[in-house]
């Protein structure tokens, strides 16, 4: 059933041109938004993961790519605790992420948070190394040829869905992701839903309008367009109005050397508020230099999980 609109309460928007078009409905009065560098999203603690991620990418943002940390940690700012390692461990299914690191390589902040595991979901990895990173770097395009497009993705998700871990992490069936281009001369708006499974299909045949993806989320994306910018937008969609060749984007990588020492400890702390140095000693005596995330303060090496 979609969510009436007014009845809740709205705390999400992105403002262009003053005008403040996108907002993202709570699903009840405890939901909480958490605001990141560079991206915001919606905890949902029964799943385990975001009901949505949202978030703007620009051209410029493009440009300057920071290397992978590859270090996916518990998100600390959610209060009830995210997913961890261990849930995903011989899973056999990919931390997929809802904010691709790519798009979040502008700086090292991002990139670090980009590892979240409040950003993750349980993908087949056929999917989020297909299909879905296909579309990923479709909507990089996107933001180099039309300079700014508006992001919302997420997992589709629904009471009954199998899970993986202690934590039991929902194993959704289908993605979505909207995607708004508007500017002073063009506003549109597309919609994608895919299941999560391998494909070979042209990104085309999973494009839908909007208006689809609302039915099945229950998220009212833009309704702070106008009315007629909003039908034409959202009932439809102009699948000749956007570009489907992929550029090769040429982001210039960002030399470890150059980022300030601020920002290299402002990312390592972002680690750090999860993991703890091992308590253990090593056999020559001295105590054990591996960080751990286990409630014994002990590495896997020394009794940790």
């Amino acid at each position: 059933m979609r969510i009436p609109f007014l009845i809740l309460l709205v705390l999400v928007s992105f403002v262009v041109y003053g005008q403040e078009f996108l907002h993202i409905p709570l699903h009840n009065k405890n939901d909480t938004i958490i605001h990141h560098t560079g991206y915001a999203f919606l905890y949902n603690e029964k799943h385990e993961q975001a009901s949505w991620v949202a978030y703007e990418l620009t051209q410029n943002e493009t440009k300057n790519i920071y290397s992978r940390t590859n270090k996916f940690i518990p998100d600390p700012y959610v209060a009830t605790k995210t997913a961890n390692d261990y849930d995903y461990l011989g899973s056999g299914y990919d931390r997929g992420h809802l904010a691709p690191a790519s798009d979040m390589g502008w700086s090292l902040t991002t990139m670090t948070e980009s590892f979240y595991y409040s950003n993750m979901s349980p993908q087949v990895p056929s999917f989020n190394r297909g299909i879905w990173k296909k579309l990923e770097e479709q909507v990089r395009t996107w933001a180099i040829e039309y300079d700014t497009v508006y992001v919302v993705t997420g997992p589709v998700l629904k009471d009954g869905l199998p899970t993986i871990g202690k934590n039991k992490v929902s194993i959704p069936e289908y993605y979505y992701k909207v995607v708004l281009e508007y500017s002073k001369s063009d506003v549109k708006g597309i919609g994608f839903i895919m299941k999560n499974e391998s494909s070979v299909d042209p990104l085309q045949n999973f494009a839908v309008p909007i208006d689809s993806v609302e039915k099945l989320t229950g998220i009212d994306f833009f309704p702070k367009l106008s009315d007629d910018q909003e039908r034409t937008i959202e009932k439809t969609v102009c699948k000749d109005c956007w570009t489907w060749k992929i550029q090769k984007i040429k982001s210039k990588k960002v030399d470890q050397s150059d980022v300030s020492e601020s920002e290299k400890l402002k990312s390592k702390n972002l680690f750090l508020q999860n993991s703890l140095q091992c308590t253990a000693n090593t056999k020559s005596g001295s105590r054990c230099k591996r960080t751990t995330k286990s409630a014994n303060q002990k590495c896997f090496q020394h009794g940790g999980y």
